[in-house]
């Protein structure tokens, strides 16, 4: 006659059953926080799809037809003659704009220009108004005259447009000034560099376009061996930047 198992074997044999539901537990816990991370917000999603073709739809599609059969060298070339046309246009463009700026100062500054008064001229950092002091302030004065301001006015019409950076300048001869107002040349150049300033400024011109600077005698045109040589070094100058020295000159 069988033995008849004991009631202990019959449970060593089940304990199997317990490992098992513990792994499936876990298993379907690994995969529902496998569904949760892989889950993907739709509205975001098409929000970041959205902005990134937005972003570079303008760079690719004009390009596309063109390079699909292009190798590396081919797209590399392409490319930087792409950029170089561009860069050679927008040089074009600045240089058509400052001679139009520099043609529209001559006719405005024309009479004193004739008088050799003011002198225009274009260099590498711009274009550079020179007026002498007489056309602009009495002695050791920091006033406009009022033939001056209506001059100096029309000049901010033509400069009020445009976005380019001003530089205005004062300068001296090297005979000492000492009075209540002004006690060194420091004082009176910058003050007059700043009434000009301050005219442009009434007159439209953006005041972030502008700087004002007092150089007293350190910038002499000639030698101050002359009572003329030394009234032609008595001067304010008015510079428009060109854009490579404007954005040069603000750069930290």
């Amino acid at each position: 006659m069988a033995r008849r198992p004991k009631r202990a074997d019959r449970d060593n044999n089940d304990r199997w059953l317990v490992s098992y539901a513990d792994f499936i537990t876990l298993l379907f816990a690994f995969f529902v926080v496998m569904y949760a991370i892989s889950s993907v917000n739709e509205g975001k999603y098409k929000v970041l799809s959205t902005s990134i073709n937005s972003a570079f739809s303008r760079m690719v599609l004009p390009i596309e037809a063109d390079t699909r059969n292009m190798d590396q060298d081919e797209l590399l070339k392409n490319l930087v003659d792409r950029r170089n046309a561009r860069i050679a246009k927008q040089q074009l463009k600045q240089q058509e704009y400052m001679k139009n700026l520099l043609d529209d100062l001559n006719r405005v500054l024309a009479p004193l220009v004739s008088k050799g008064q003011v002198s225009v001229i274009q260099s590498g950092r711009g274009i550079v108004l020179d007026l002498n002091v007489r056309a602009l302030f009495h002695e050791g004065d920091a006033t406009l005259q009022p033939n001056a301001v209506k001059t100096l006015s029309e000049v901010a019409q033509v400069l009020k447009p445009g976005d380019l950076a001003i530089q205005v300048e004062g300068h001296t001869d090297n005979v000492p000034i000492s009075t209540a107002q002004y006690p060194s040349n420091w004082e009176l150049s910058s003050a007059r560099a700043s009434s000009v300033v301050r005219l442009f400024i009434k007159e439209g011109v953006d005041s972030k376009r502008l700087t004002a600077a007092g150089v007293a005698d350190n910038q002499p045109l000639v030698a101050n061996d002359t009572p003329e040589h030394r009234a032609k070094n008595r001067r304010v100058t008015v510079t428009i930047l060109t854009p490579q020295v404007a954005a040069e000159t603000t750069d930290p």
